[in-house]
């Protein structure tokens, strides 16, 4: 019987950006991130008896040059587990693909725990998020719901996701402003290798995200949403300052994004919880308590082109 598992996308609260090991995915530096309910991928994987992988996404079956990044995990997790079977895949993603909404860490998650089930692997979670970090590096993180953080290691079997609290009792809520969901113009990859190997100020970034780490965990012990939307939203500037300084400059923001931005800054000064926090794509994700979640929705309703989505703390891997 074919099992299908569900895993959820996360936003980093303190990010990852910059491979020091493009082939193991391992970071420069720690992340943090939470989990969340709004976004998921469904993945299902069977044995077929075939020389060649099929893989469905969204109900359509892709070509050899759509799934050239899945056949290579698929590969590389038969080689790694020494089996040789292959497999139908079939992958429903509930996220806006390559928008900055982490659809690859819903969807190498999901694919990890997929085959885990299917080939009867028995692997742990730490050994499932080290799965999933070999598809994509923020996957190790959707293992785990709740707060999460990746530990950095310098090898493939000490770089894995580690949660701080999988069910944190918080008034915390992320409103997700949905400005493009078209595919990104840079990759998050091309991205990043463009940060580290040409921003003056990447190695600073790697002191910033070390103590931004242990500042954020204690706000979240100590349930300070205030310093934890503080500390997010800093860390998501300085991650979009390393792409502005790189040679050449780029950026993931729209014109509509510096617009959320403002507002947000706005609606601070009118005593409005708010903190903005934005991955590789123009897509902005705003936190805050229920309260002035809904109190900023009306706010941004009245934008053009913006739909918002809100979305609560997400749950690890699940199975059905």
């Amino acid at each position: 019987m074919t099992k299908t598992a569900r895993a959820f996308t996360n936003i980093a609260l303190i990010k990852y950006w910059g491979k020091k090991d493009q082939k193991l995915k391992l970071p420069y530096t720690n992340s943090l991130s939470l989990t969340l309910d709004r976004f998921y991928t469904d993945t299902s994987s069977e044995i077929i008896d075939s020389s060649k992988d099929i893989i469905y996404l969204n109900d359509m079956l892709l070509n050899e040059e759509q799934s050239k990044r899945i056949i290579k995990y698929l590969d590389s997790t038969r080689k790694k587990y020494n089996f040789s079977e292959h497999f139908k895949i079939n992958s429903v993603n509930h996220v806006p693909t390559s928008a900055g909404f982490a659809s690859s860490a819903s969807g190498f998650a999901a694919l990890a725990a997929s085959i885990d089930q299917t080939m009867a692997l028995n692997l742990d979670k730490s050994q499932l998020s080290i799965l999933a970090r070999r598809g994509s590096g923020s996957a190790s993180r959707s293992i785990y719901g709740g707060f999460v953080e990746w530990i950095a290691g310098d090898n493939n079997n000490n770089s894995f996701a580690v949660p701080i609290d999988e069910n944190p009792d918080i008034d915390l809520e992320i409103l997700s402003a949905v400005i493009n969901k078209k595919a990104k113009k840079i990759s998050s990859t091309s991205g990043m290798e463009k940060s580290v190997e040409t921003s003056p100020f990447y190695p600073n970034w790697v002191k910033l995200v070390s103590s931004e780490t242990n500042e954020i965990k204690q706000a979240i012990k100590q349930k300070d949403i205030q310093k934890i939307g503080e500390i997010a939203e800093h860390n998501a500037m300085s991650m979009h300052a390393l792409t502005l300084s790189a040679k050449p400059s780029f950026t993931y923001f729209e014109p509509e994004t510096v617009e959320i931005i403002h507002l947000i800054q706005e609606l601070r000064q009118k005593g409005i919880l708010a903190y903005v926090t934005i991955d590789a794509g123009p897509n902005v994700k705003i936190l805050g308590t229920h309260k002035s979640i809904e109190q900023i929705k009306s706010y941004l309703n009245n934008l053009s082109d913006v739909t918002t989505v809100v979305a609560n703390i997400g749950h690890g891997i699940q199975y059905f």
